[in-house]
């Protein structure tokens, strides 16, 4: 709830964003505009959140930024779905009442057909199926929006979800914070159109990214089967479809499925096709049909009703081949017919074998014997260290008894498909000796040309449009912009080798993309867009329309105000049909001629200056499915409109991979999904920017997780809730030079946490940037919080906290404007500057690590000394808590050490920074006579070593540390005794220790011992009325100070805080005095202040108390006094 009063209070802090001046460096930044067939939701924000991290950095940096917002309204989509919500309101009613569904079987045999490799990039779902999630209606969809029936029916007109969406997309936008500048698409659309004339295009006739088959024409022979006697007179062809038309000179037979639907229908020519009836679909669109897109059907059948016709198969020694049963085809890839090669096909000889052993089988289709125990393979083609019938072979060796052992022919089929086309060599007349991959497609135009065959297409996979509807592969007229040209290739790949991607993987992708981009139709006849300036029955599609339209960004707020949809009058008064060819040439085109136009020039020159200033574009984010296209096009299209001039060349793009939502893919249909909307209700606008820039950093998919999005919130809560406190207790914080060790080191830690966010900013790392920039710096503050024993610095404390607040901005604005606010601060901080660092003490830092260490290690160790001894069914009781406690520091190691580091320094000095293998280490250790008792300790030495190098460098090689270790613990003794919660604690050298520690002990690695300091027992009285403070037993110690016993005290008296504020006073009388009934007001009375210089003596024989005071020596009896004032 406070991070969400933060959100609205301090917008209004904010002015509101005006288009930035152009008096200091720039920073252009762009993300492709959202599509607005409905909310935005968290994986929008993902990606558009680079781009908002990016501007609040490089705003802090001194840069004028622009981010200007535009919103997607042309393509196919919105188009489809007001169709489709319209067909659904005239077949089913308003509000229709849809049929109930028959679950559809799913077949889950597996067709055993060609093996074509997968492209992993894909996913199984196609994007539009996966955001309607289950539902099958439009309306439903919409329904689950939230939206109720009488809405919903204006949605069946495309022009409502542009009113609808794009204002809900703006709203939901500011909720966030973003520092964006509002545009509207409706006037990009005369950049579009400028921008088509400026491309090279050409129109052509061909398919875009099928797959591609021979379809295999095998004439059914007279007499035909009982069904099909009705098509008498006709030609007749069972029609297969194969990627591998040079093996069809061994066809043995034909395969179709006995329970599978399949159709005649009318070709063009006359002849009847028999396949499925979606593959029929499918070739009506490719010219197949007389009318294209219309199946004239003449006989339905099933797949049993055929079995045993007899047919002619080209190219095939057997004069006839007979159709038999197979039960393994699907019915979704191909034509439902498979035409058999056992030679070369595992699937193909498995099903041939099973027909001949078992007569049963052959016996319940009705197949007779001469239909298939005549047919042997016949060698098509020879595979080196395979053979001449390589299925065979390959079935032989691994022992496939049957079409059953499906991983067995899997294997089979992926050794002899890839090995084949690389390695096999024709054996067939006219083509013997050749490689397959140089005949392939001559086998395949001859069958063409001798009419045995046609080319066919069909998707790779299934494909649903938005609309819902199947998709198939259409032959039509279409424009096309000649991605394959090399010599745009070739400036394209220039641009890209100057542009910073931030990651390899990206620029990899992109080369790939780029080398394998040819032509791509850029034009449609349905949906919302622009039309094609020379040819209007067209419509320019959605991914050539957005890859140039980012230069209209920079002139938009002076053509078409401040309007959304662009309807209001221009500042400079210029109306859209000014705008043509020539007047955007101008503007966009450093050397342009001035056009002929009625606008005056000093307003396009403004034009003009605007665009030379802000261009080009410095960063424009996405997700990595935008590189093989949108981004790709992006590139290819800047340096088409701007050929000589590559300083309008794209300067980076950061691709970001998909976001996951508590680990799982966002669905709809699972319920694991937020829109953006609610996931701001939800985590509030800074708690959902902070969870989002801890989701990743690379092109890897990144992960949203709630509960660290719950956690992050509470740690910005915990961060202002401390600041305020500072602020309240300001004056009770330390001031005067800021000089001791912890002072150094957090003043060290602030500078380098600074210098690291800046890199990782400035690298676009935003998750590191949190990292560096909050979770490390926020570390940094609590121990010293922790350490600075003496209390923390007025100064670095307000320093850390600006420095903090300033660092965090890019993520959390709303919680840091507030933080800016709580400061004092006139200005906002959307105004700030990055922060200055000072100088980093690096070994400073290093030895307050080796503090931390060391408090760790002996925690630790004490933890250890206070187990009881191991023993058998003993109840021993655990050892008493010692008092004391003496470490021991070495300055140097020990000799068998000091040897084994100097050979290890001289290897890694000699072989470029590298150590070589054990091996050779312990041959040449072990023949050194100084080591040879040390050799037990010596191997397992340089293992660490090894594991230490790794973690820190080269420094672990160092005889001595950087840093004296015995200056750093004296300094921080205090803090040591403690976090141990001991009486006392000395430090010493290891020279002063036993053998045992000398050997044992070596630099950076202190050895300690504990110890139990004897003591006599009194009572500490507090004779304070109604304090919270009461009578205590405390051990007194030889040698005890007042200080020391009153540490002891705040052990057990939790209560006091200072101990400037404890008195300890003695009875005059140490006999009387205890027993007599104090009075209230009088606790001075019969009593002495003890001086600080007091020293306590015990005699441990007597059990008695005595102090040595300015050379006086007094009993104290067996009770003290303090007083807590």
């Amino acid at each position: 709830c406070a991070l969400k009063k933060f959100t609205k209070n301090d917008k209004a802090r904010w002015k509101l964003l005006v288009f930035p001046c152009r008096d200091k460096d720039k920073y252009f930044v762009t993300f492709p505009y959202p599509y607005m067939n409905g909310r935005l939701h968290l994986g929008h924000t993902f990606s558009l959140s680079k781009c908002e991290f990016a501007v609040g950095y490089q705003r802090l940096k001194g840069k004028s930024c622009l981010f200007p917002f535009g919103l997607h309204c042309t393509g196919m989509p919105i188009k489809a779905c007001a169709d489709k919500l319209k067909r659904e309101i005239e077949l089913y009613g308003c509000p229709p009442e849809f049929p109930e569904e028959e679950e559809e079987e799913e077949d889950s045999s597996v067709k055993p057909g060609d093996i074509i490799m997968k492209d992993k990039a894909k996913g199984k779902k196609s994007k539009a199926a996966a955001k309607t999630g289950s539902s099958k209606y439009q309306w439903d969809i919409m329904k689950s929006l939230g939206l109720s029936d009488e809405d919903i029916v204006k949605f069946s007109e495309a022009e409502h979800w542009l009113d609808y969406f794009p204002p809900l997309a703006v709203q939901d936008l500011k909720k966030i914070g973003l520092k964006l500048f509002w545009l509207n698409v409706t006037k990009i659309l005369d950049v579009i159109c400028w921008q088509l004339v400026g491309l090279n295009v050409r129109k052509k006739t061909s398919g875009v990214g099928p797959q591609e088959y021979t379809l295999v024409k095998l004439k059914v022979l007279e007499p035909y089967p009982s069904k099909l006697s009705g098509l008498k007179g006709k030609n007749l062809f069972l029609v297969a479809a194969t990627l591998r038309p040079e093996t069809m000179f061994g066809q043995t037979n034909c395969w179709v499925r006995p329970d599978m639907k399949y159709i005649g229908f009318e070709t063009a020519n006359g002849d009847i096709f028999i396949c499925t009836q979606r593959a029929a679909r499918n070739m009506s669109y490719q010219g197949f049909t007389k009318h294209n897109g219309v199946v004239p059907v003449v006989k339905e059948l099933m797949g049993e009703e055929i079995l045993g016709a007899s047919l002619s198969a080209p190219l095939t020694c057997y004069k006839v081949v007979y159709v038999l049963p197979m039960l393994t085809i699907k019915e979704d890839k191909g034509t439902g017919v498979v035409t058999s090669v056992p030679s070369d096909s595992p699937d193909d000889l498995a099903a041939l074998r099973d027909l001949k052993k078992k007569q049963a089988f052959r016996a319940k289709y009705g197949i007779r014997d001469d239909m298939v125990l005549p047919f042997e393979p016949v060698p098509v083609l020879e595979i080196p260290g395979i053979g001449t019938l390589p299925a065979v072979t390959l079935c032989d060796e691994l022992k496939i008894q049957s079409q059953n052992d499906r991983e067995k022919l899997a294997e089979a089929k992926e050794k002899l498909y890839l090995r084949g086309f690389y390695d096999g060599v024709m054996l067939v007349d006219g083509f013997k000796g050749q490689k397959i991959q140089n005949v392939k497609k001559t086998i395949q135009k001859n069958m063409i040309d001798s009419g045995d065959a046609l080319i066919y297409m069909e998707p790779e996979k299934q494909v649903m449009s938005r609309s819902s509807d199947e998709c198939v592969v259409a032959l039509c007229d279409q424009w096309y912009l000649d991605y394959g040209d090399e010599s745009w290739k070739k400036e394209t790949f220039q641009c890209l080798k100057n542009m910073e991607t931030y990651c390899e993987e990206s620029r990899k992708n992109f080369e790939a993309s780029l080398d394998w981009l040819q032509e791509h139709a850029c034009s449609r006849t349905y949906g919302l867009g622009t039309r094609l300036p020379w040819d209007e029955q067209w419509l320019i599609e959605s991914l050539s329309d957005s890859t140039i339209y980012m230069a209209f960004y920079t002139v938009a707020h002076l053509l078409q105000g401040n309007d959304l949809r662009g309807q209001a009058e221009s500042p400079l008064g210029i109306r859209p049909q000014q705008m043509t060819k020539e007047v955007w040439d101008y503007v966009f085109f450093k050397d342009a001629p001035f056009p002929k136009t009625q606008i005056p020039k000093e307003k396009l020159d403004q034009l003009k200056q605007e665009f030379e200033f802000w261009y080009p574009v410095d960063l424009r984010a996405s997700g990595k499915d935008l590189i093989p296209n949108h981004l790709s096009y992006y590139i290819y299209n800047h340096v088409a409109m701007w050929p000589e001039q590559s300083d309008k060349w794209p300067v980076a793009v950061r691709a970001n991979g998909h976001l996951l939502l508590n680990s799982e893919k966002m669905s709809k249909s699972t319920g694991n999904f937020l829109t953006l909307s609610q996931a701001v209700d939800k985590f509030s606008a800074d708690g959902m920017r902070l969870a989002l820039a801890d989701a990743g950093d690379t092109v890897e998919d990144a992960n949203f997780v709630e509960a660290m999005a719950d956690a992050g919130i509470l740690r910005l809560y915990t961060w202002v809730e401390w600041v305020k406190e500072m602020l309240a207790n300001c004056d009770s914080l330390r001031s005067g030079p800021a000089s001791s060790f912890n002072d150094r080191v957090f003043a060290s830690e602030m500078n380098a946490g600074i210098i690291k966010t800046d890199q990782n900013y400035e690298k676009m790392m935003f998750k590191e940037a949190l990292k560096t920039g909050f979770f490390e710096f926020q570390a940094s503050k609590d121990k010293y919080r922790e350490l600075a024993t003496e209390g923390m610095h007025r100064e670095l404390v307000f320093r850390f906290i600006e420095v903090q607040t300033i660092l965090l901005a890019p993520f959390c604005p709303h919680l840091c404007e507030h933080i800016w606010t709580l400061l004092g601060k006139p200005d906002s901080i959307m105004n700030a500057s990055w922060p200055v660092a000072g100088p980093v003490d690096e070994s400073l830092i290093r030895s307050s690590q080796y503090l931390m260490e060391v408090a760790h290690d002996l925690r630790l160790r004490l933890k250890n000394y206070m187990m009881p001894a191991k023993g058998k069914k003993t109840d021993k009781q655990p050892p008493q808590r010692p008092s004391h406690c003496t470490i021991y520091v070495a300055k140097n190691y020990p000799l068998w050490q000091h040897v084994t580091l100097s050979v290890l320094r001289s290897h890694f000095e000699a072989n470029g920074g590298k150590l070589p293998d054990n091996k050779v280490i312990a041959c040449e250790l072990g023949n050194l006579p100084e080591l040879k008792k040390y050799m037990k300790k010596v191997m397992p030495f340089v293992a660490m070593i090894k594991e230490n190098m790794e973690k820190k460098g080269p420094r672990v090689l160092d005889l001595q540390l950087e840093f004296d270790e015995l200056a750093v613990l004296m300094e921080n003794i205090v803090y040591l005794t403690n976090s141990l919660e001991l009486e006392h604690i000395e430090v010493k050298f290891a020279s002063e220790a036993e053998d045992k520690v000398r050997e044992e002990c070596c630099p950076g690695k202190p050895l300690n011992v504990f110890r139990t300091e004897p003591g006599v027992s009194i009572f500490l009285v507090n004779p304070q009325p109604s304090n919270g403070h009461f009578s205590t037993k405390i051990d007194v110690r030889q040698g005890d100070s007042c200080e020391s016993i009153i540490r002891r005290l705040m052990k057990m008296d939790r209560g006091i805080k200072d101990l400037s504020k404890v008195k300890l006073m003695r009875f005059d009388d140490p006999l009387l005095g205890p027993r007599r009934v104090p009075v209230l007001g009088r606790e001075h009375s019969e009593k002495t202040l003890i001086s600080e210089n007091a020293v306590f003596h015990v005699d441990l024989v007597s059990k008695k108390v005595h102090l040595t005071e300015n050379g006086l020596r007094t009993d104290i009896g067996d009770t003290m006094v303090y007083l807590v004032h």
